[in-house]
């Protein structure tokens, strides 16, 4: 689908399906500086501690930025995702690390026994979720007590500004954006009180002047809440999740 901008300065839109679209951006997603990604990865890293030996599942891995990082810290990991195009660009950066990926889309039940994962990672993808109950459930089942599920998404904010999963294609210039749906907030707290989980951490996290002066696509977006994070215990009791050691803060109203 096609969204020609009501703006005649603005740039051309293509609305793909989020296959298609993902397919597509694996190209250029790793050199893409997204500012988003640059706010992610440190928050995944804290909420998932510590990862030596343990078992850990990458619910849709993309290029596997994360994947690639917690097998080299000494994770068995099981990364799967529905985009050839992504899992292609995760094999070629895994090279010997302990490392399988599956082609899997999150519509279906997830491949995996029950009770067989340390820890599950399901980064920036629940925007592009229908079934979010679903997914929930799954990571539920696959996660074994004592373990946990960590979860970071696009803050569904972001929408208000007009943002979504986007990038520029090389060859045409005109921006494409991989379907996604526009759940929020409490869609994603409620699949995961419905799934069984208990919060041990939920925060909402905004583009600082650090990232800003690091990387100018974030300036923009300076004080606006981006990122939305979720560590959901797999055993209701929160006795083995590793401090956090950037607590969460009010995130400031800001209008743009």
């Amino acid at each position: 689908m096609t969204q020609e901008p009501t703006d005649p300065f603005a740039a051309p839109v293509d609305v793909l399906p989020t296959k298609d679209g993902y397919d597509r951006w694996a190209e250029v997603y790793d050199g893409d500086d997204n500012p988003l990604v640059a706010l992610e990865e440190p928050w995944v890293d804290r909420l998932l501690g510590d990862v030596r030996g343990l078992s850990v599942a990458d619910i849709g891995c993309g290029t596997g930025r994360h994947a690639v990082r917690l097998a080299a810290a000494g994770a068995a990991v099981q990364a799967l995702d529905f985009s050839e195009g992504m899992l292609a660009r995760a094999r070629d950066k895994a090279g010997e690390l302990n490392i399988v990926f599956h082609v899997h889309d999150l519509a279906e039940p997830l491949p995996f026994p029950d009770e067989i994962f340390d820890r599950v990672l399901c980064g920036l993808v629940i925007d592009h979720i229908a079934d979010l109950g679903g997914l929930f459930r799954e990571m539920h089942r696959v996660c074994r007590p004592p373990g946990f599920v960590v979860i970071s998404v696009m803050h569904p904010a972001m929408m208000l500004r007009g943002v979504q999963a986007r990038f520029k294609d090389p060859a045409s210039g005109r921006e494409i954006r991989p379907a996604s749906v526009p759940n929020q907030l409490s869609d994603y707290i409620m699949a995961a009180a419905k799934a069984g989980f208990a919060f041990d951490h939920l925060s909402e996290q905004s583009v600082d002047e650090a990232l800003a002066n690091r990387l100018e696509r974030a300036r923009k977006y300076l004080g606006w809440p981006m990122l939305f994070l979720m560590r959901l215990a797999r055993g209701g009791q929160g006795a083995s999740l590793p401090a956090v050691n950037n607590p969460s803060k009010a995130v400031p109203s800001a209008s743009r």
